[in-house]
């Protein structure tokens, strides 16, 4: 007889997700993903000036930031038949290559480590043995005997007080916990780290943008002009600031991030086999090196792999019918066509009718409607997006960058290409693909710098700016690889006014309940089969689901302890559904 767990609220992520599994024999036979959360941005903004909306949608999320804006801008240009200067292109990109850096780090060590991290056993580490693990993975200069040894002091108070703080509500001492103490404490320390180094890469927004969260965007370019003379432009000292920042971001992942993800990574070898889900994965491509409308020049690849077939890649087309969203199992109205029939996001709606159960309750009636989050599908087909469906499209497309990458991390864990379809292989994607941003941010860098050297200081093209220039209709998609995955913005514009407004986040593909032929999502699917040691402590759980990275979005709904409804407090600071 099947077990049912549920695990609720999923910590650590950004707004809130609901799991529930059936465990038999020890395995998950069957997971159903919910998030009681609605967003509801897009009614918002209709009826609004479109170059005003990247405003209004960046306030998905206060975590990823930037990314809403960047698909926003690139929709409204896109419908408009703007193109941006390739400074402004840099600009962006250098930006968005930040917020990877950022990203990318923060959940590594913040919000996934945990996970694999016992903070308690690391106070049984030799201080100096943990230097000598450390120094011989990495140059890191913090690397001493006597650095560990004031970190694990640190450690002991916070044990010894009962108040774990940060770091309460751990799995500490679950048999899945296979680290050293060595390496628990060099982890401890650098986690301690990454909170202080996070706040300084942030610093490339508020330069270009103004401020971090949610800089400033413009459609038709970006709004920061160049003057290397003038100290109320982009001058000199602060293009050299920049500089420096991302210099140091790349040696903070180059010796700290990867060399603590490999190490911890060696561990754990057998999670290369759990996680799998169905093997299909999509990646829109993104960081554009000569013009956005050329996907050709793309660092990451658009494409489609289905079925772990990495001999074949698909078009990924976001103008026809291949994309459509589903809202049979969601919260939401029906669509007029009926239950089962989904719409291409152009013509999508954010109709919410509740009625699901009120909180508090035991579990989901999952024969029923069971989430707020809408069901996107290609070709009618679930996708998996994120970091391990970048690299595995651009592996499959030719890309030797991505592939030598990608080689080289499987190398060093002595595991082969099939242990990328896991749990384990979303974890090392994300750090993969952190280490080769880093070095394009760098490219980035230059390209803008020597475009400045040429005397090319154009930042923003205004031709298309008046709306008295626009035609009366127009329509059209920005898309973008948000840390998280694949994520687009659909406007249409009539009258000058914004007349629909749909995004598709990564979330809503990786977190969304079963379409009409009860196909799952990405999380349920990748949590089958996989072995729950205790359902008590079901750590195994949270593992999967945290290699995701998940972020959804909210206008939270408050209830008392009878399930009354009291209040509702709309909320659009925080992430994606």
């Amino acid at each position: 007889m099947a077990n049912r767990i549920v695990v609720d609220p999923i910590t650590r992520i950004e707004g809130h997700l609901r799991i529930e599994v059936e465990v038999k024999d020890g395995k998950i036979t069957d997971a159903y993903s919910s998030s009681p959360m609605v967003r509801g941005l897009e009614n918002i903004v209709q009826g609004r000036d479109p170059r005003d909306v990247w405003a209004f949608v960046q306030r998905a999320c206060g975590v990823c930031t930037t990314v809403h804006a960047l698909a926003s801008v690139r929709a409204v240009e896109d419908s408009l038949g703007i193109e941006v200067p390739p400074n402004a292109e840099m600009v962006r990109n250098i930006m968005e290559g930040a917020l990877y850096m950022h990203d990318h780090v923060v959940h590594f060590y913040h919000l996934h480590a945990l996970d694999w991290v016992d903070v308690v056993n690391a106070l049984k580490a030799d201080p100096k043995k943990t230097s000598e693990l450390a120094q011989s993975i990495s140059n890191w200069p913090k690397s001493s005997p006597g650095y560990f040894s004031d970190i694990k002091n640190r450690i002991t108070k916070f044990v010894e007080s009962g108040q774990l703080g940060i770091f309460a509500n751990g799995y500490w001492g679950h048999p899945q916990m296979k680290l050293p103490a060595e390496v628990n404490l060099m982890a401890v320390a650098h986690y301690l780290e990454a909170l202080e180094w996070q706040k300084e890469i942030v610093k490339v927004h508020t330069i270009f943008g103004g401020k971090n969260p949610h800089p400033n965007y413009l459609v038709g370019g970006m709004a920061c002009a160049i003057n290397t003379e003038s100290p109320g432009g982009l001058n000199a000292e602060r293009l050299a600031y920049v500089k420096k920042l991302l210099e140091e971001g790349k040696q903070f992942i180059e010796q700290v991030y990867i060399p603590d993800l490999l190490a911890i990574a060696s561990f754990y070898k057998d999670w290369g086999g759990i996680g799998k889900g169905f093997g299909n994965y999509m990646s829109y491509g993104d960081f554009p090196t000569n013009g956005y409308a050329d996907m050709s020049n793309f660092k990451f690849p658009q494409g489609i792999i289905l079925d772990r077939d990495l001999s074949k890649v698909h078009d990924v087309n976001h103008r026809n019918g291949d994309i459509e969203e589903f809202v049979n199992n969601s919260w939401y109205d029906n669509y007029a066509e009926g239950k089962d029939k989904g719409r291409h996001p152009w013509d999508g709606e954010t109709n919410i009718k509740y009625s699901g159960p009120k909180p508090p309750y035991t579990q989901l009636d999952v024969s029923q409607k069971y989430s707020f989050i809408k069901t996107p599908r290609w070709k009618g087909k679930p996708m998996e997006v994120g970091p391990l469906a970048r690299l595995l499209v651009g592996y499959g497309r030719g890309n030797k960058e991505i592939q030598d990458a990608v080689n080289g991390a499987l190398s060093h864990l002595n595991v082969p290409v099939d242990a990328l379809f896991s749990t384990l292989g979303r974890t090392a994607a994300r750090g993969i693909e952190t280490q080769l941003v880093a070095n394009w941010t760098m490219e980035f860098y230059d390209t803008l710098i020597k475009n400045i050297k040429n005397g090319d200081e154009r930042m923003a093209n205004m031709d298309k700016w008046e709306p008295k220039t626009w035609e009366n209709e127009s329509k059209g998609v920005g898309f973008t690889e948000a840390p998280r995955g694949a994520l687009a913005h659909w406007i249409r514009i009539k009258d000058r006014k914004t007349e629909n407004y749909q995004m598709v986040v990564p979330s809503t593909w990786n977190a969304s309940p079963r379409d009409p032929k009860g196909q799952m999502s990405a999380y349920e699917s990748a949590l089958i089969g996989t072995p729950v040691a205790d359902p008590e402590l079901p750590l195994e759980i949270i593992r999967t689901i945290h290699s995701f990275d998940p972020c959804i979005a909210c206008a939270v709904h408050l209830y008392d302890e009878h399930g009354k409804h009291i209040s509702q407090v709309q909320n659009i600071s925080s992430c994606d559904i």
